[in-house]
């Protein structure tokens, strides 16, 4: 009874002093401490309870099984599996289900396929974890490939696995098959679930459909924490800071209180739009009004927020001194803004930072070296790509991509392989040489090699978002908005490019890349050159 409530601290009472404990009592309060998140306690009863010689049933197993997989444990997984295939309860269909989950949790993907497809029968359960670990573990086609299977099987996809394939849409940006997946959820039911809009706001907002996120969000009228911290963050990642905070401060007056996500959304819009004091402000008030404990990314947003405004001691005084250990991550943060200001002796020590924490981080490397190619430093690039060889580290492709009637069209620098090439080539060539006359010059700092400029040139025309684009404008009609998504930031020249490309086309053209959206228009993108 006390578990059901979520009142552990009676139930441990209960349990301690029973004079006698059966199997029904230790299932119980390994349950309870799993389902309740306190996973660390539930696996230590768990061992507890062998050691007094009690075996877990099916479901005391599965929940085990959840443990390991919320605490990322895959050793004390294996262990359980083998602890389940010696005690028979490997060809339960719960069991089954729950080693799956935890495998890929732990980002074994492959082992946790291979125990779905050894399962005798499969059930919705079955389906739902194979979507979701192939989400989870960087699959999403395959996800959506298995989404289509489940129905093709005929079983109904449920709010689980509506989650699962919209985020899945949400990181390919593929809209079409989005919106396709909207309307089932709909006629599912599934859109009463909090976690489903939450999915399609995130979804719309990824692929570069701001206004369908508001839309979803607006239709609800009994909005939670949960889905104002997904508006917020759609309008951050849009660069729409002003619009994040004119949001957090309706929430407020709703009397809805803001959580630790709430704040990251909130910082992570001002980083991207430059309101360095507001940044500063709301990290202050999470603090001392809501008594939030900030955790390692609410500094990386702060870090980003006073890199990019050029504060640089000020930012990493922030790493040297905050409670969370830094990462790679805050440390490439500082990076990156030393490679916007053009500081390239703090660049070298701040890379030294993050090549310790992640010695084979292609970007350090490659950011390192655009910062001092800026500065002409020909033999510190040299230093650099040494490096590189030596440990191996290749650096990463640029991939843009854009979707048009279904079909996803992919392009990375100078490929060929595309079956309209020599036309999207000659268009691209003809495209550069007009936005030529109306002003645009490339800018020679972007290309990493000591070459001639007519080489550097011709090496910035053919970067992945450029094809994308030339494609794009090819093949849609006039007034068509165009959405590239891109696996890497935007490189400043094709910023620039972009921009005059939206002018003499008049076409909006949006572009997704691994930090943010840019809405190109009338010669202007929506982050200010704030980016």
């Amino acid at each position: 009874m006390y578990v059901q409530h979520g009142d552990l601290e009676s139930a441990q009472k209960v349990f301690d002093e029973m004079p006698e404990r059966n199997i029904a009592s230790w299932n119980a309060m390994v349950i309870g401490m799993i389902q309740y998140e306190h996973n660390e306690e539930g696996l230590d009863l768990f061992s507890r309870m062998n050691r007094w010689g009690f075996s877990p049933d099916e479901f005391a197993l599965s929940s085990v099984l959840r443990g390991c997989a919320g605490l990322r444990a895959l050793l004390c997984g294996r262990e359980v599996h083998a602890y389940a295939i010696k005690s028979g309860h490997d060809l339960s269909l719960v069991v089954g289900n729950a080693l799956a989950n935890m495998y890929m949790r732990c980002r074994s993907l492959e082992e946790g396929e291979k125990i779905i497809q050894g399962m005798p029968i499969h059930n919705v359960v079955a389906c739902n974890t194979l979507i979701a670990g192939r989400a989870q573990n960087g699959c999403p086609e395959g996800a959506l490939d298995q989404y289509n299977l489940m129905r093709k099987a005929g079983f109904q996809p449920d709010h689980i696995a509506f989650v699962s394939v919209l985020s899945s849409c949400a990181e390919l940006a593929t809209l079409g098959q989005g919106q396709q997946i909207h309307a089932e959820a709909i006629k599912r039911g599934a859109t009463s679930v909090v976690d489903v809009v939450s999915s399609l706001i995130s979804m719309y907002s990824r692929c570069g459909c701001l206004e369908e996120s508001i839309k979803v969000f607006m239709h609800r009228k009994d909005a939670d924490i949960v889905l104002w911290s997904s508006i917020i963050g759609a309008y951050g990642f849009h660069g729409k800071g002003e619009g994040a905070i004119k949001l957090f401060k309706q929430m407020e007056s709703k009397g809805v209180e803001p959580n630790e996500v709430t704040f990251l959304s909130l910082l992570y819009a001002c980083s991207h739009s430059g309101l360095k004091d507001k940044g500063l402000e709301y990290l202050d008030k999470m603090v001392k009004r809501y008594g939030l404990e900030p955790w390692l990314e609410h500094y990386t947003c702060v870090v980003d927020l006073l890199g990019r405004s050029g504060c640089l001691l000020q930012a990493e005084d922030m790493i040297r001194s905050m409670p969370p250990k830094a990462d790679a991550v805050i440390w490439k943060t500082l990076l990156f803004a030393c490679k916007i200001h053009k500081n390239a002796d703090m660049a070298e020590r701040i890379a030294k930072e993050v090549l310790k924490l992640d010695p084979l981080d292609s970007a350090s490397y490659v950011m390192l070296a655009s910062i001092q190619a800026s500065a002409k430093n020909w033999d510190e690039v040299s230093t650099v790509r040494k490096a590189m060889r030596d440990r191996q580290v290749k650096k990463e492709p640029g991939v843009s991509w854009f979707e048009f009637k279904n079909e996803i069209h992919q392009f990375t620098i100078g490929n060929k392989s595309h079956p309209k090439s020599v036309e999207i080539y000659l268009y691209l060539k003809e495209l550069m040489s007009d936005i030529k006359k109306c002003g645009y010059a490339p800018d020679m700092g972007s290309v990493l090699q000591d070459v001639n400029s007519e080489e550097k040139e011709y090496s910035l025309a053919q970067h992945s978002e450029k094809l994308a684009i030339a494609f794009a404008l090819m093949i849609t009609p006039p007034g068509f908005p165009i959405r590239v998504m891109k696996n890497l930031r935007v490189c400043a020249d094709c910023h620039v490019a972009i921009k005059y490309i939206s002018k003499i086309k008049d076409r909006e053209i949006i572009v997704r890349d691994i930090s943010r959206f840019h809405h190109f228009k009338n010669g202007e993108c929506s982050c200010g050159d704030y980016w």
